[in-house]
């Protein structure tokens, strides 16, 4: 089944593609590999996401604005490749987690984004090599940003 295809059946429906909020791309193609910028949890009426985890927000909600940070991701693919069917596979994520010094399970938050991955191109494509890391502070103190590399079908 393809990932279009795919989405519907899982009834889920995309935000808008999120804008560039700087001097940056939102995607850059080179060959067969396309780099996505970091990308935040925004949401369908253009708010964010904010808090740590582990002082704001606890790891289930962390976990839906890793998730959210997904819905954003496969929004800038469906805008910029104009379908997801062009998405071969993912190669590598790398994920910050906003969060206090004593919380120690970013790859349980992250966990929100890759099982949506798995999802929505299965399991061998969708989910890639990655890395999961804590950090004391993110851009307008959201909780997740995370940032892929995808290969391109021919």
């Amino acid at each position: 089944m393809n990932a279009d295809a795919r989405l519907e059946e899982l009834g889920i429906q995309l935000p808008p593609a999120p804008s560039q909020m700087g001097v940056y791309k939102l995607m850059v193609q080179t060959g067969n590999l396309a780099y996505l910028s970091g990308h935040g949890p925004f949401l369908d009426d253009g708010s964010i996401i904010t808090g740590r985890v582990g002082a704001d927000m606890n790891l289930e909600e962390a976990q839906s604005a890793a998730r959210q940070v997904g819905l954003n991701l496969l929004a800038t693919l469906k805008n910029e490749l104009g379908s997801l069917d062009r998405v071969s596979r993912v190669v590598k994520t790398l994920a910050l987690v906003n969060c206090t010094d004593d919380f120690f399970d970013q790859p349980a938050v992250i966990n929100g984004f890759s099982e949506l991955f798995a999802q929505v191109f299965g399991e061998e494509a969708g989910i890639g090599a990655r890395s999961a890391m804590g950090t004391n502070s993110l851009p307008g103190n959201i909780p997740v940003e995370i940032e892929i590399i995808i290969e391109l079908k021919h």
